[in-house]
């Protein structure tokens, strides 16, 4: 080739959108050794890292898919370089919060299933490497995950999540494999043997040296709340050994200080906010489920009352899901009324309510917080035994939505919501015997 023909395609590549030159090292991946279609996958994985979401959207697709499959059919790429591609197209997918699951389930998890079931059963010469990655591609596209494939995916991605070399290759493999397992649904059944002293040794170590990094850090945390859903006993594991509340503050705290809550979305930190997301979930789970209580709990309140202010202008979605948090904080009856006022959340809902452009939705969802309130401060209800106690909560809840006509004001709402959702039974056989209490 000349020089100048030479030029002229050089040219032509630097001016190829990010997704043209995917698809294009794609398509001449057939036609390479296994060496080199490895070094091709390396730097399609790297094109996709610097991709926005829509250009991942239009390659991260099901015609994708089958033909990944098609080419490991036809023996023209190797399994292990068909995973290497795989595993970061879906850790991309599961971090952008993007379905990875049922639509190609069908192609490779009966594959791979099998092939994790023949490689977990070596006793020698097993390829643990290839292991490894079959277990991240299979948990991050699997719905419904076998018993016998959860006896072997998660010790074998808690061994490779162990590691402690301090490499950014060695803690971006470490950071997949806790992203894989947690995406294994709470509903599954595991028992504590399985995985219990190895995510608790994984979580102290960071704690004492800050060996992982952020997203592996939540992802463990993730896959260890899930747990919670059918065995309750791991509470004072989570709450008072592991401190998970204060940790979680301490994450969305130092994550908050990352962005400019004063600008756009789209110009922060894709990564920062997607964090910030992630917490605010497992946060809510944690609220959901823990039955335990400890002073670390009212500080984490505090931190999603102060995510929920800095939201509240250009984050939408951030201020949703905040609002989810609390309904699941005062619907936990361990969590006291207290904290709720000493945190500001009761401040930051009766703000709202007087906020002019406040949605039909958000409204709703304020009177819930307050009804939920006003029921749990009725004798017998709060589990506060208590009776002057209860009775000074009462007064201090009472004072707040007294304040300049916050009372009527929320009176007024009810009966608005009323007339507009006359079938809602909760709010109509609940407001005269809870509100009023107050």
């Amino acid at each position: 080739m000349s020089s100048q023909n030479t030029d002229e395609c050089t040219g032509a590549i630097l001016e190829m959108s990010r997704t043209e030159k995917f698809s294009e090292m794609f398509s001449e991946l057939e036609r390479c050794n296994e060496g080199a279609q490895k070094q091709k996958i390396l730097e399609m994985n790297e094109l996709i890292d610097e991709m926005d979401k829509d250009e991942f959207v239009s390659v991260s697709t099901i015609e994708l898919l089958y033909k990944i499959n098609h080419m490991i059919y036809q023996k023209k790429i190797s399994m292990g370089n068909a995973v290497l591609l795989l595993k970061h197209v879906l850790f991309c997918n599961v971090l952008l919060n993007m379905s990875s699951h049922g639509f190609h389930v069908f192609i490779l998890d009966e594959k791979f299933g099998k092939m994790i079931v023949k490689e977990g059963q070596k006793k020698k010469k097993r390829n643990e490497k290839l292991l490894v990655y079959l277990c991240e591609c299979y948990l991050f596209f699997t719905y419904t995950i076998w018993p016998e494939m959860i006896s072997i995916c998660v010790p074998c991605l808690l061994k490779a999540a162990l590691k402690k070399e301090e490499s950014k290759e060695a803690q971006k493999e470490v950071e997949i494999a806790l992203l894989s397992l947690s995406c294994i649904d709470f509903l599954s059944d595991m028992e504590k043997e399985l995985y219990l002293n190895e995510i608790t040794d994984i979580i102290k170590y960071h704690q004492e040296h800050r060996s992982l990094t952020r997203l592996a850090y939540q992802s463990a945390w993730r896959f260890l709340i899930d747990r919670f859903h059918k065995d309750y006993s791991l509470k004072d594991i989570v709450v008072n050994e592991l401190h998970f509340a204060r940790e979680a503050g301490r994450e969305l705290e130092d994550l908050m200080k990352c962005i400019d809550w004063k600008g756009k979305e789209e110009e922060n930190g894709r990564m920062e906010v997607i964090f910030i997301r992630r917490w605010i979930d497992v946060v809510s789970i944690f609220f959901n489920w823990s039955l335990s209580w400890n002073e670390e709990l009212a500080g984490l309140i505090g931190c999603l009352v102060d995510l929920f202010r800095a939201s509240r202008d250009n984050y939408v979605e951030i201020r949703k899901q905040c609002i989810c948090s609390f309904e699941e904080a005062v619907r936990n009856p361990t969590l006291k009324i207290d904290d709720l006022l000493k945190s500001g959340a009761v401040d930051l809902y009766l703000e709202e309510m007087k906020q002019s452009t406040l949605d039909e939705r958000l409204e709703f969802e304020c009177l819930q917080f307050f009804l939920k309130i006003s029921e749990r401060l009725i004798e017998k209800r709060d589990g506060e035994t208590n009776k002057t106690k209860r009775k000074e909560l009462k007064r201090k809840v009472f004072e707040k939505m007294e304040e300049e006509g916050y009372e009527d004001y929320i009176i007024g709402l009810f009966h608005n919501i009323c007339y507009r959702t006359v079938s809602d039974s909760y709010l109509i056989e609940n407001y005269p015997d809870c509100f009023f209490y107050l």
